[in-house]
Order: C-alpha cells, then structure tokens, then sequence
C-alpha cells in the first residue's frame, strides 16, 4: 500500500487543528523525550522521523538533544515544506518519502513514527515496521505512538464518544467531530494495543513496550539488539 499524507488538515492549517483532535498532544512529545532521554543519557544521537508533518518533533529534538544527524521524512511536500520553515540545523535533511519506502541500513540511533503508521493496512503497517527496524543501529530506539483499537464494541463507542466531547470542548463544530469519529476503520485503521505489541515481537525487537495510553492514543518502543 503507497501511502499518501491522509491528515484532515491541510499542512499549513496542521499545528492549530492537531491538538483539537488528539487530547493531550503536547504530553504526548513530553513522554517521548523523556523516554529517549532515559535511554540515551548524555548521548549523541542520530534520529529519524518519520511521518515527520509539520516538524514538532523535529523542533523538539533541536533543542533538547544533542543531534549528529537529524532526517525528516514525510510523504507530503507541503508537510516538509512547513517542517523545513520551522526546523534548523546543518545536519537536518528533509527527504520525501513514506515509512513503506524507506530503505537505511543501521544508520540510527533513534526512529520515531507519531500517529502516521494508522494509515496503512495491515500488510503495509508490518513493512513500515520493519523498515524502521532495518534502519536502526544494533541497540536502538524505536518509538512509535498510534489511535489504538478498544477491545469490544463497547470500548469503542465509549471511547468515541470521550473523542467526541474532548473535540467539542476545544471548539469543533458537531459536524466536524462526527466527521472525524466517521474516519475511524475508513481513513485510519487502529490496532489493539495487543496487537501493536505482537507486531513489534514479531519484527525482531528484543524488548517491546507499552509506555503511554490515553483517549485513543497509545504509545510503545521496542529496542534492537
């Protein structure tokens, strides 16, 4: 499956539309730092972002890591073109391309995939893993945050409608929060967080975690050795 930026927003509109739809979106950076911190202290570092949008963790990496490399991939021109605004640094490249093509070998310490891998199916979801398993260095990180499937029916519809209200109280119209409670199983496709843990276990990692949840968003590593 080629996969094409399946965002809602278009790229320019990204950053103020993104944390009315995703609950607490800047935790969600938080807890990613954090975790690269604890396991890289006092490191540089080599990072991949992919599915990279419009740079906010590229921002990020700037100024809290120590970076000698830093590649931003994104399907989506107009994404990288707002990442690359926003983004500085000599050893930052921007490259146009999604997780299915990537194709590095052992060149990072870090790859990070933020709510992009919910596009593909399943076969697709399984390639960009290992891609991103590929590119990393023998001991390296990799961290990957996605909407999440409930369990049961139930789950879900309790789980949307948290969504819904959440999206309400930010300021979204019923129409648009309907709009994006329709997108769920159609224009993103959630695994359980079971199965999120089996695929990492299935693509070589030899520790495989669950280390953030909240709403629909859920958030893992796993490391290579």
């Amino acid at each position: 499956m080629n996969q094409k930026n399946k965002t809602p927003f278009k790229a320019a509109e990204y950053d103020m539309n993104v944390r009315k739809v995703i609950p607490m979106y800047d935790i969600i950076y938080d807890q990613i730092f954090d975790l690269i911190k604890t396991v890289f202290p006092n490191k540089k570092i080599a990072l991949l972002d992919t599915g990279c949008g419009s740079g906010n963790l590229g921002v990020r990496a700037v100024k809290d890591l120590e970076l000698s490399d830093l590649v931003l991939c994104d399907p989506s021109q107009d994404m990288l073109n707002v990442a690359r605004s926003k983004v500085t640094g000599n050893n930052c490249k921007f490259i146009q391309i999604g997780s299915e093509n990537l194709d590095y070998e052992e060149c990072f310490d870090i790859v990070t995939a933020i709510q992009c891998h919910g596009y593909f199916d399943r076969e697709g979801r399984e390639k960009a893993v290992k891609n991103c398993f590929r590119a990393l260095k023998n001991g390296g990180l990799f961290i990957c945050f996605e909407n999440t499937a409930p369990f049961t029916e139930t789950g879900r519809d309790i789980m949307l409608s948290r969504v819904e209200n959440f999206g309400r109280n930010a300021g979204r119209s019923e129409e648009e929060v309907k709009a994006h409670s329709a997108r769920y199983g159609t224009d993103f496709f959630p695994l359980t967080i079971r199965e999120h843990m089996e695929l990492l276990n299935k693509t070589g990692f030899s520790s495989a975690e669950i280390f953030w949840h909240s709403y629909m968003q859920s958030g893992f590593y796993g490391i290579k050795r």
